[in-house]
């Protein structure tokens, strides 16, 4: 009799609960991100081009360059936020994410520009594809770790001395980043630094330390204004007596100063002016025609500063002028005439010839020859040196802005802050709503154009001294097409908005000039992606980013932001 033995079937194969599987996936990611964060910061000191006329030259191995060096920030930074003990505090994870998309988009930029200029991939060495390398394993990485819980770091109740720390140490990063990008003549040297500097602004914002900067700029605005100022007026000690960095700087605060001006009509009022440059045109042909050159029309050669009132005083009685009878117009037909208005002005200066019309301009050829400011007798026009350092004529009269400027931000924020800006901000929101309440609608529209004005008046009679020269072309619809632009950009209604608004419009045709062609494109494609992702602009009024993200649980004003809001208050939308 035979017996059979009988076996128990094998058991099925044990599986590990998702949550093991988790911390097993995350563990593997960061390992695959500490090793990309490490290549990050040793292929810096290898080369990444073959020759030395790519970007910021870097074939030399054991010293990297100031580009390379970039990579080697990223990459303490990545590092530093994987493995620091609190991490948790900071969403470690999700800084560390964005550090790896920055850091990854900006080799790639590196690649591309060491390609273009040398011309093809084979030319770029091993120590780039290996930083390359580093980036995607770090982006590789990052992307399985889980999300992690919201950055509290702006929540933290901090000293007073170290919220002022931090501040000096951000405006001190904004002088450096202004100086080194004015620095570079490159321009796919620009492109990365600018790439390099959105990647950490990205980082700063998920990590929760661009919010604890918010968070302590508003508690200290004094300490903000005046650190701002102090490193504006110690910028031309960073170039080196560089003429033509520091004549762009000038030219970008003549921009922004003009846009200041402009703000007032459309980011205050909400009148979409189309023709502001005209009213800059004004001034500085007014302050042409009273200089002392030979070739002003006007035989009277009053004092700068009452050149100055005049300058703004006739911008702004062509402001009345174009305001009283279109002003009861508004959206697009307003932009219309505003748009004619400012063809009417630059036809106008060419008219004025002495054979179509009396001889005040020369025509198309302008004033040429003004003369430099010559204020209780400081010349402007004569270079002199401070602390061993040569400070040249664009230095001084980018110093004379910056005085402008300041008065300008004075006036702008009492009216902002008083009846007659929560009156235009009324007429901004609901015209009809405004006129019902008893808000003087014309009167108010009137004053902004009258205001705007002016400004750009005073702008103008600076500009003019500066160029030297003065020419109806230099008046042009696509002018005041960037100075719109750069407000929408920066942040409507705000000064640090369109202060950086219009830098970076102004900026970057002068540094992108092998993109000319395609300068507008790239102008439209800026706009539209941030109508997309930010339409509020880069740095917007708390008013006007609560309209546009009502329905978001993190834009709840803090305390010490909440009395900054003025006008009428808004009332979020609360979701149980």
């Amino acid at each position: 009799m035979t017996t059979t033995t009988r076996t128990a079937p094998p058991h099925p194969p044990a599986t590990l609960p998702s949550g093991q599987r988790r911390s097993r996936r995350a563990a593997a990611g960061r390992v695959t991100a500490v090793v990309g964060a490490v290549l990050l910061i040793g292929t810096p000191y290898l080369s990444w081009a073959y020759g030395r006329a790519a970007l910021d030259d870097m074939t030399y191995t054991g010293g990297p360059s100031g580009l390379q060096f970039f990579s080697l920030i990223g990459g303490v930074v990545l590092l530093v936020l994987l493995l620091a003990p609190f991490r948790a505090r900071v969403n470690g994870n999700g800084g560390a994410r964005a550090a790896a998309i920055g850091a990854t988009a900006y080799l790639v930029v590196i690649m591309a520009s060491i390609a273009l200029e040398l011309g093809g991939l084979v030319n770029v060495d091993p120590g780039g594809w290996l930083a390359l390398a580093g980036a995607v394993l770090a982006l590789v990485g990052t992307l399985v770790l889980p999300a992690g819980p919201t950055p509290t770091l702006q929540r933290v109740r901090s000293p007073r001395w170290l919220q002022i720390l931090g501040i000096v140490a951000a405006m001190a990063g904004v002088l450096f980043a202004a100086a080194y990008g004015l620095g570079q003549d490159d321009g796919g040297a620009f492109i990365a630094f600018a790439v390099f500097l959105g990647a950490a602004v990205y980082v700063t914002h998920a990590s929760g330390l661009l919010g604890w900067l918010g968070a302590a700029a508003a508690r200290n605005r004094q300490v903000l204004v005046l650190s701002a100022f102090v490193v504006a007026f110690a910028f031309p000690f960073t170039q080196h007596g560089s003429d033509a960095n520091m004549s762009i700087a000038s030219q970008v605060l003549i921009f922004a100063a003009t846009a200041m001006g402009l703000n007032i009509v459309v980011g205050l009022a909400g009148l979409l002016d189309l023709g502001y440059v005209a009213f800059l045109g004004a001034g500085a042909f007014t302050a042409a025609t009273l200089s002392t050159s030979a070739f002003a029309t006007i035989n009277w050669h009053p004092p700068f500063l009452v050149v100055v009132l005049i300058s703004g005083a006739i911008s702004a009685t062509l402001g009345l002028i174009i305001g009283s009878p279109t002003l009861r117009v508004s959206g697009d037909y307003l932009a219309i005439v505003t748009l004619a208005f400012g063809e009417i002005f630059r036809i106008t200066m060419n008219n004025l010839d002495g054979q179509d019309g009396p001889n005040l301009t020369h025509g198309s050829n302008g004033i040429p020859g003004i003369p430099n400011l010559n204020v209780l007798g400081f010349d402007f026009g004569q270079p002199h040196a401070i602390l061993g350092v040569t400070i040249g004529r664009f230095s001084n009269y980018y110093w004379l802005m910056l005085l402008v400027i300041g008065l300008i931000i004075l006036v702008f924020g009492n009216l902002n802050h008083s009846r007659i800006g929560r009156g235009w901000v009324a007429i901004r929101e609901d015209e009809k709503a405004a006129e019902a309440m008893g808000v003087n609608v014309f009167g108010l529209k009137l004053l902004a154009f009258a205001g705007g004005a002016f400004l750009a008046g005073v702008a103008g009679a600076v500009k003019a001294h500066q160029d030297v020269s003065v020419t109806p072309d230099q008046y042009v619809f696509m002018e005041s097409a960037f100075l719109v632009a750069g407000i929408v950009l920066g942040g409507m209604g705000t000064v640090g908005g369109v202060v950086v608004g219009a830098s970076i419009l102004k900026l970057l045709p002068e540094k992108l000039r092998f993109f000319q062609d395609y300068r507008l494109l790239m102008f439209g494609i800026l706009l539209v992606v941030m109508m997309r992702i930010r339409p509020e602009g880069l740095m917007p009024d708390q008013r006007r980013q609560l309209e546009f993200h009502d329905e978001d649980e993190d834009m709840v004003p803090s305390p010490a932001g909440a009395q900054a809001v003025t006008g009428p208050r808004i009332q979020r939308r609360e979701h149980r």
